[in-house]
């Protein structure tokens, strides 16, 4: 299992996989706006997502958990 945690403060802007997505390292999985710039996090390893812990528009703080991955 892989946690995928903020890797800055922001808004939520837009989630790409959805709970049984399967992902491969790398691959994009939420859109954060920080500074008026959009940031992407990616997949830190392949796997299936498990749970997602944010909705688009919650404020997360830097090392908040976005997502789960199995």
């Amino acid at each position: 299992m892989a946690d995928v945690v903020a890797p800055l403060a922001g808004k939520i802007l837009a989630i790409l996989v959805e709970p049984g997505s399967k992902v491969e390292e790398d691959d994009e999985l939420v859109v954060i706006e920080a500074l008026k710039m959009e940031n992407h996090v990616y997949a830190p390893s392949g796997g299936t997502v498990k749970e997602i812990k944010v909705k688009i528009g919650d404020s997360v703080d830097d090392g908040a958990l976005i997502l789960v991955l199995e």
